[in-house]
């Protein structure tokens, strides 16, 4: 019986999902169990029924990874294709130089220990002890693929039948029996034998970025049961949101005004990170607040390129007080009135420190597919005609975007302290007062600040360091959300606008340990403390709340429950809508006596009318 056969679903993406929820119980008890070791991915991918070389592994397993999760599992399997064994007869051909079918043990091992992932001597021998059916010393290639890739199909059944024999694992209950994780069921050699298929096959031009891609949504298939379900149909109208506009005050041109720019970026672990600020009001006033995607005044935007993908992606800003402690801190406002690409909040705030947080939902900031591996990354340095090393004008535009986005306050020079959160986000490291010097005795500075031309003469420098390998200016590139095409696909600079009446605001940039945590507080409470709550049907400890706005709409799930639930949902009768969980339909473990923001939905063309059909359903123990 086929995989197909045995569990007959209803679609693609679900048979996708039940593979990987399969594939991630045959090593874990519950879905909520993080991978903590790339020996752990390794095993969960070979349940799935891949062939991982290290090469792979080392691509989702950074030097900064610490831990992965379901959802991450989900998303390497979904770029991670299974070998096929006319890929591996076509590689093994390639090295037949006799086309009879066999290669002998020297021309396997000369191949498998100098090229690609070299393995070892052990390694070969363990392939032959497999594949070598008359001890001649002599292998049967087409033997070895039909042995590997039937041990990857067994691999994959194995932990399908063993999810469709457990009644209550298929309904999802995961975490809440009893349950060991069964041994490996892949032996030393066909381990061998997977590494030396994924290495023969490998493409020539390997992207071998250190990146993972991720999601931050629960990728679990659908369930039938709706014994505990709510459903919500919000419909907004495209003409009900352009008189809600809230108007620029009158004689704003003479308020007091401060702003300060950032940039979001998607972060390895599929989360979606910034810098927070610090607004300081001297004395109670009012106050006219925005956030916006900033638009580079030059660079690749400008002449005939396309529009800069990222000016489309929503921002908002919560406001809370600063308090002493974290816990005192208290959401006072957020930006909720759009005005074209700028979000708006009018009102007054009393004298005091606040933190400024911004936000984006993740609806159309995502990662994207990678790029071909036939499109060739641009160049980034070249040889002027006296043989100098010198930077490309593509790089050297992309170079001066940077400067602009890093340069928060707007003054056109790099502070150290603006230096420095560049140097945090590109290399982890800081630049002491005594670098600092060192710079300004050698790249162009003025009042103790570094200049754009002074930033383009350091990045040279690095350059010229290694003898124009560009290996380290990528790292800051794709540090700083762009690909090897030089297009920022993984980053959204913004600007904020704090302009205040009768007294001068000021804004700094902060770097808190909490501020990821009070994000979340204040996003909650935004959701919470506008729309009431709605209970599961049976269940009296499980709420939703919907929060609609003149532009999103955010769900929240309260579990006031002494025990984990989890709760399917479903966005298929959805119109001109995109989830921030990026599918239609998954499902979302909610632990006991916590909140957990749900999804955030915001209209695909904002120009047309826009259906939020939602059914939430608690799944059954």
């Amino acid at each position: 019986m086929s995989s197909q056969e045995l569990l007959r679903p209803a679609d693609e993406e679900e048979a996708f999902y039940v593979q990987c929820r399969a594939a991630y119980l045959a090593v874990f008890r519950s879905s909520l169990t993080y991978i903590t070791s790339k020996q752990q991915l390794c095993r969960a991918l070979q349940q799935a029924g891949r062939n991982p070389t290290n090469a792979t592994l080392n691509k989702y397993w950074t030097q900064r990874t610490s831990k992965l999760n379901f959802d991450d599992f989900c998303e390497i399997l979904k770029n991670e294709k299974r070998t096929e064994e006319t890929e591996l007869m076509r590689a093994f051909k390639k090295m037949d130089v006799n086309s009879d079918g066999y290669i002998s043990h020297s021309e396997l091992e000369k191949a498998l220990t100098t090229k690609g992932e070299k393995m070892t001597p052990e390694e070969v021998n363990a392939i032959f002890s497999l594949a070598d059916i008359n001890k001649d010393g002599k292998l049967d290639y087409a033997e070895f693929c039909r042995l590997l890739v039937s041990t990857a199909e067994q691999c994959q059944m194995a932990a399908l039948e063993r999810l469709d024999a457990n009644a209550k694992l298929k309904r999802q209950n995961f975490g809440s029996q009893s349950y060991s994780p069964p041994k490996s069921s892949v032996s030393p050699a066909s381990s061998a034998a997977a590494q030396a298929a994924a290495t023969l096959s490998q493409p020539p031009e390997s992207d071998t970025a250190l990146k993972k891609e991720s999601r931050s949504s629960s990728r679990l298939s659908s369930a039938r049961s709706r014994r505990s379900s709510l459903s919500n149909s919000i419909t907004v109208t495209s003409s009900s949101t352009k008189g809600s506009k809230i108007p620029e005050p009158s004689g704003l041109q003479e308020w007091h005004h401060s702003y300060m720019k950032g940039c979001f970026f998607l972060e390895d672990d599929g989360s979606i990170g910034s810098l927070q600020y610090q607004l300081h009001v001297p004395q109670t006033a009012n106050i006219y607040l925005t956030i916006q995607p900033l638009s580079f005044s030059h660079g690749p935007g400008t002449g005939t390129d396309k529009p800069s993908s990222w000016m489309t992606v929503d921002t908002a800003l919560f406001v809370m007080s600063a308090g002493e402690i974290r816990e005192e801190s208290t959401l006072v406002c957020f930006t909720e009135s759009k005005d074209k690409e700028k979000y708006v909040w009018k009102g007054e705030l009393h004298a005091g420190t606040y933190y400024l947080l911004p936000f984006t939902s993740g609806c159309k900031l995502k990662k994207r597919s990678k790029k071909s591996l036939s499109d060739k990354p641009l160049e980034l340095i070249y040889r002027t005609d006296t043989g100098e090393l010198d930077l490309t004008r593509e790089l050297r535009e992309v170079l001066s975007d940077i400067f602009e986005v890093i340069d928060l306050d707007g003054n056109g020079l790099l502070s150290l302290e603006e230096y420095n959160l560049f140097e945090l986000r590109t290399s982890g490291e800081k630049c002491d007062k005594d670098a600092w010097a060192v710079c300004k005795e050698n790249f162009d500075m003025r009042k103790n600040q570094l200049t754009k031309q002074g930033f383009m003469e350091l990045n040279l420098m690095e350059a010229t360091e290694k003898d124009g390998d560009p290996a380290d200016l990528w790292v800051t590139l794709e540090a700083m959300g762009y690909n090897r095409m030089l297009e920022l696909v993984e980053a959204c600079p913004f600007q904020i606008d704090v302009h205040c009446e009768g007294t001068q605001p000021s804004i700094q940039p902060l770097s808190m340990d909490s501020g990821p945590k009070l994000l979340i507080q204040a996003l909650q409470k935004s959701i919470t403390a506008r729309t009431g709550a709605k209970a599961l049907r049976g269940q009296d400890n499980v709420f939703i709340y919907t929060y609609r706005g003149e532009h999103r709409i955010s769900s929240l799930i309260a579990n006031k429950a002494n025990q984990k639930v989890t709760v399917h949902v479903n966005n298929e009768q959805s119109r001109n809508c995109c989830s921030s969980r990026g599918m239609s339909v998954f499902a979302v473990e909610v632990p006991a006596r916590t909140k957990m923001v749900c999804q955030h939905i915001l209209p695909i063309n904002e120009r047309q009318d826009w259906t939020y059909n939602c059914v939430e359903t608690i799944l059954p123990c």
